[in-house]
């Protein structure tokens, strides 16, 4: 006899009765991968209302014109969530099968598919599919029909308008009402505010646009109507702020930055109140334009400006942990910031982060320390708004930074461990206009080494570096935090030679794109390339080092090599190459300061001569050309929760102008996100591409001490902040 699965339609009622809805193999499963995972204290185990039904998936059938995911996010019946994307019942609560919201469900689908302009779609069922005793699965069926579309989009009160201003509001209605296209009925109000944008950044402040559609249902047409009153052309007036408390009112007014008699914009406005919210003192800024009925025949438009204060001194307090293939590190994380400095909006914040290292321990050996390695990042910085013009912000900036120096993956016990006191300051500004931001700075550098364990070459002497340093990026996203779409494009461009030891040029452009796949799933891609031009250093790493202090330009090409390590580029690790640990793309070598023996005739790489030691042979040296590449597919899980999928590779070469694509360092894998209000907290583990990486016959020479975790080719990366 034929076994069927039950089925049935809303009208006919049917609920089977239900068995165990967690079973123990499904309950010990989620334990240990909870227990593996070492994320969740305690798991609890849902059940199931007597007589009720969970439901596990819900589909659309019909649909053609509109996608699956679009309908179903308008639907109050929802599939019951999956802990860790796998099992129903651990942690999260069912969705129930209700049978009187699966009805109102169906005119939700009709009532969306009419404001997407399909008057005749019809949500014939909601079928109800058993799946068990206690599980179903929901379809809708749709029968869609034919759409009306626009045959037209008029505009009138456009008369006298200025020819560029006329164009301007027509291609705001075109860019949302096309011709041909189905009638939706949210771009046909949205054209309305969009037209009307257009004319009040114009200057037209009283503008106003009235819509009408008519609609032939039997001929399937629509033909807009939008009716324009322009009213007189504005101009600034005075500008007066509320919600100050006891903060001065000038500072604001100078952000504003409107004088009365300007021409009147709500662009101008827009950025006015950024330039308000960028003073760092404001948890939201509203400028609101006075605008009386009937206009004033002077037709000036006041201003008012309210704004909401922060908390104006507040005290960080907290920590971390950094374990990887390189380090074992914790630190606290001490700052205290004042956003009001001595009056005038200057915000001071200094940051200190006292941690220490656990040497040598690491990942995946998890070696007993045999020391531990302090260290210190300290830094203070002031920022001056309304320096030299109203929204240029003046900011300078100080570093005392005391580290080790750990490169490799792999240690030699009998190596020196080298740690730099490091001193960096700054001094520039930094303005915003439109989507552009450029911050040109003034930069010195003072690196002096020293060791934590071991005897410091003699040859290893104190380096400073005075450059110039312009940032610039246009920045078009729609979120800076959790980007969805847009453009984000930026160069970093440093000129060094203003005394100090080195003198070149860096630079380094990079750009960001981001593509919705749907509403929530996001193709996000990132490359850059870089290229150092090193005028009087840079040979050194290239060639043979002898190791016997005092032989003659010893000292200068150590010096070559400490100024590639500070200058020149790195590859691999949390927001590069996620395959890779840090530092772990590029070209290695001798670094002889770093190897065991200082003092030895010479330094031998060779595996069958006594003495050998890789973790001496394969120092990262840094290189003056780089090229790296992402492509990254995000997408939701559940709530908070999301997950990516990501492929990243790149290069560093030795050489001037030197993109070698031929050596890809291909790393691929899975990636977790956790949303929190400051950006998601994110864990990626990549692995490294067999057949991908560099050519055989070189990789004996280039970056083949990248680690492996109990064997397999991969790095784990953690994060705050999406990678790029």
């Amino acid at each position: 006899m034929q076994q069927r699965t039950p089925v049935s339609f809303l009208g006919l009622p049917r609920l089977r009765r239900a068995s165990a809805s967690c079973s123990p193999t499904l309950v010990r499963s989620a334990l240990g991968l909870a227990f593996a995972l070492g994320s969740l204290a305690e798991v609890g185990c849902a059940s199931l209302p007597k007589g009720a039904a969970s439901v596990d998936s819900i589909s659309v059938e019909g649909n053609k014109a509109i996608a699956s995911s679009d309908i179903e996010e308008k639907l109050a019946t929802a599939p019951s969530p999956k802990f860790l994307g796998l099992f129903r019942g651990i942690i999260y609560d069912y969705e129930l099968l209700d049978r009187s919201v699966v009805q109102r469900d169906l005119e939700r689908v009709e009532r969306y598919y009419r404001a997407r302009g399909y008057y005749e779609a019809q949500a014939r069922a909601g079928r109800i599919q058993f799946k068990g005793d206690k599980h179903v699965e929901v379809t809708v069926e749709v029968q869609e029909g034919d759409p009306v579309v626009v045959r037209e989009a008029r505009v009138s009160g456009l008369e006298g308008l200025d020819p560029k201003d006329d164009k301007a509001v027509r291609a705001a209605l075109a860019q949302l009402v096309k011709i041909g296209k189905p009638f939706e009925e949210d771009a046909y109000q949205k054209a309305e505010a969009t037209m009307t944008r257009a004319l009040t950044e114009r200057g037209y402040a009283w503008a106003k646009i009235e819509r009408s559609a008519d609609v032939d249902l039997p001929g399937h047409f629509a033909i807009l109507q939008y009716t324009t009153r322009l009213g007189p052309r504005a101009t600034f007036g005075a500008v007066t702020v509320d919600g100050l408390k006891e903060l001065p009112e000038p500072p604001v007014v100078r952000a504003v930055d409107l004088p009365p008699g300007e021409g009147y914009s709500t662009a101008k406005i827009s950025a006015a109140q950024q330039a308000v919210l960028d003073l760092g003192t404001f948890s939201s800024v509203e400028i609101t334009p006075v605008l009386p009925e009937p206009p004033p025949a002077d037709a000036v438009v006041p201003l008012k400006v309210h704004v909401q204060v922060q908390k104006l001194k507040s005290v960080i307090l907290g920590g971390g942990v950094e374990l990887d293939s390189i380090r074992a590190q914790a630190h606290l994380h001490l700052g205290w910031e004042h956003k009001n400095l001595f009056g005038g909006f200057r915000h001071f914040t200094v940051d200190a982060r006292p941690g220490l290292d656990l040497y040598p321990t690491r990942l995946p050996t998890f070696q007993a320390p045999t020391t531990v390695l302090l260290e210190e990042r300290f830094r203070a910085e002031l920022r001056q708004p309304g320096f030299i013009e109203a929204r240029t912000n003046g900011v300078i900036a100080s570093e005392i930074n005391t580290y080790p120096l750990l490169l490799t993956t792999t240690v030699d016990p009998k190596a020196p461990v080298l740690g730099y006191l490091e001193y960096k300051g700054s001094i520039g500004v930094d303005r915003t206009l439109w989507k552009l931001f450029a911050s040109p700075t003034y930069n010195f550098q003072y690196n002096n080494p020293f060791v934590y364990m071991g005897t410091r070459d003699p040859d290893l002497r104190p380096l400073i570096i005075s450059y110039l340093d312009a940032v610039t990026h246009f920045d078009f996203r729609d979120d800076r935090l959790r980007p969805h779409k847009g453009v984000y494009l930026q160069n970093d461009l440093q000129f060094a030679g203003l005394g100090g030891s080195a003198r070149d040029v860096r630079i380094q452009p990079e750009a960001r794109g981001y593509v919705p796949i749907s509403k929530r799933v996001t193709l996000a891609g990132r490359a850059t390339v870089g290229f150092l031009f090193p005028f009087n250093y840079g040979t050194a790493p290239k060639a043979a080092i002898s190791s016997q202090p005092g032989d003659p330009g010893r000292a200068e090409a150590i010096r070559d090599i400490e100024l590639v390590y500070l200058r020149g580029f790195f590859s691999g690790g949390p927001s590069s190459n996620r395959g890779y640990p840090l530092r772990a793309v590029g070209p290695r070598g001798v670094v002889p300061f770093l190897a065991s023996g200082v003092g030895a005739a010479t330094v031998s790489c060779d595996p069958t001569k006594p003495g050998f030691s890789e973790a001496s042979c394969k120092v990262p040296l840094g290189g003056l050309s780089i090229w790296e590449a992402s492509l990254e597919l995000r997408f939701p899980i559940l709530g908070p929760v999301s997950g990516s999928v990501f492929c990243d590779a790149g290069d560093v070469s030795p050489d001037q102008l030197s993109v070698r694509f031929n050596y890809p360092h291909l790393s691929c894998g899975p990636g977790l996100r956790y949303d929190t209000p400051i950006g998601p907290v994110r864990l990626d583990v990549g692995y490294r591409i067999p057949g991908a990486q560099v050519p055989v016959a070189e990789a004996a020479a280039i970056d083949v001490d990248a680690g492996t975790f109990f064997g397999v080719p991969l790095a784990f990366s953690f994060g705050i902040g999406e990678a790029f």
